[in-house]
């Protein structure tokens, strides 16, 4: 897009926006980092695309994966930093993972009150299907489909799949009988700098757990646990908001998906039923240093945003009215701004679209995962940003969506809206067939 084009565009993220919409269009640098910052961009992407590799190895930097993990990189997730997806029948799961828990109290100070969780006692609070030589994967994990069928308001008729998991091959014992399963993928990572630059007063703003303006929308504040204050702390990344800083969100990334210690998280994931585990080599201590957790970080955070498209077509004009006319805009939001920010002022006092309030909403039993984290109950989830949606089919090459990518398109990520966001379910289903793609079009250009 040239910049005559993108001047005319709403400026999704600001001075962050860039005016690319093709295969890369989730992978360029704010256009607002300054050039003396893009070699610090670049290095923290290599760290981020290149392999990592089981101690010893020649490659002292980058050594240290393992012994459990789910992935040796975190391009294999986050695919050109775009959304990852649940695997095909016979697929290695790999841009998809399983939180795992058990029930039980969390006691003040204990690892569970820092988790959120409660972790099982063999599998931790993650299941890892890839080992080191020497050391058993944690388990096989397959997703087979439930079939689900509904009826528009017009008669016209739509499936909707939902998820079961299997579980295999596990490495150290049967799971127990009361586990708490979550399959997630992989999120995109645009505009995430931008985010964890708003303000945490804007966001309590909208907090309103008892819906006291009784508008059927009843967004609540995560908080969680900030290991580098070692206090809690507003939650604003991960599907429950289970993260407060982006820092904190790549060093728990390091951990789980890696392998790989920080300073953050010093510990190697292995329970006490893992000896092998607990005796494998590692890569220093910590693996992954602060430079290297810094410059990983720098290139999340400074990630831009794509401007949207096609906003002068009336039919995208007419699903943005559709959108707002269903409500959706009560959660989705579509305006915040950010404040100062000392680590990077580039993004400072910055109008943003992400549709998001970045709170915690019930979606009804439809979606629910049964599986609390921290203030987030079972059925609870942050409402997640839509900027950048519809380049999914092009940047991921899929179009599964929602946080365990149930969906196969945005028709059915807005069918499986509950709770809080019934009205604007029903609202949907009650449109004639152009009006759902007005409004699907309009999701489709963002």
């Amino acid at each position: 897009m040239c910049a005559h084009a993108l001047a005319e565009s709403p400026r999704s993220g600001g001075t962050a926006t860039t005016g690319i919409h093709d295969t890369s269009a989730f992978s360029l640098p704010a256009p607002s980092l300054p050039v003396t910052r893009r070699g610090d961009f670049f290095a923290g992407n290599s760290f981020f695309k290149n392999p990592w590799v089981p101690a010893p190895a020649s490659t002292t930097a980058r050594d240290g994966l393992g012994p459990l993990f789910n992935t040796n990189t975190c391009q294999s997730c986050h695919l050109k930093d775009g959304r990852g997806r649940p695997p095909e029948p016979g697929e290695t799961m790999t841009s998809m993972l399983v939180r795992v828990s058990v029930p039980g109290p969390s006691e003040p100070g204990a690892i569970e009150t820092r988790r959120g969780v409660t972790p099982d006692a063999v599998y931790g609070d993650q299941l890892q299907n890839r080992a080191n030589p020497g050391v058993a994967p944690e388990a096989r994990i397959d997703v087979t489909w439930e079939t689900m069928h509904g009826r528009f308001a017009d008669g016209s008729e739509y499936t909707l799949q939902k998820p079961r998991l299997r579980v295999s091959e596990l490495g150290y014992g049967a799971l127990r009988s009361d586990a708490m399963l979550s399959p997630r993928v992989a999120p995109a990572l645009i505009g995430l700098g931008l985010l964890e630059a708003v303000p945490e007063a804007q966001i309590q703003r909208r907090v309103d757990p008892d819906d006291a303006d009784r508008d059927g929308i009843s967004g609540r504040a995560n908080y969680v646990w900030d290991e580098s204050r070692g206090a809690r702390a507003l939650g604003r990344f991960g599907w429950k908001a289970g993260q407060p800083k982006l820092r904190q969100q790549v060093a728990a990334a390091f951990a789980g998906d890696l392998g790989l210690t920080t300073s953050l998280f010093p510990e190697q994931p292995c329970t006490a039923s893992q000896s092998a585990c607990a005796r494998g080599p590692h890569g220093g201590a910590p693996e992954v240093d602060d430079r290297i957790l810094d410059l990983v970080t720098f290139y999340v955070r400074a990630l831009g945003v794509p401007a949207r498209r096609k906003t002068q077509l009336t039919a995208v004009q007419r699903g943005e009215a559709l959108f707002r006319s269903a409500g959706c805009t009560s959660c989705h939001v579509e305006s915040m701004r950010t404040g100062k920010s000392e680590t990077f002022p580039w993004f400072a006092n910055q109008e943003i679209h992400a549709y998001t309030d970045l709170l915690l909403h019930d979606m009804g039993e439809g979606l629910a995962d049964g599986r609390p984290e921290f203030q987030a109950t079972g059925r609870e989830w942050r409402t997640p940003p839509l900027w950048g949606i519809g380049l999914i089919p092009i940047v991921s090459r899929h179009t599964r969506y929602l946080h365990d990518g149930r969906a196969r398109n945005l028709q059915e990520a807005i069918l499986w809206h509950g709770g809080e966001a019934e009205k604007s379910r029903r609202f949907f289903e009650s449109l004639d067939a152009t009006q759902r793609d007005e409004l699907l079009f309009f999701l489709d250009n963002l």
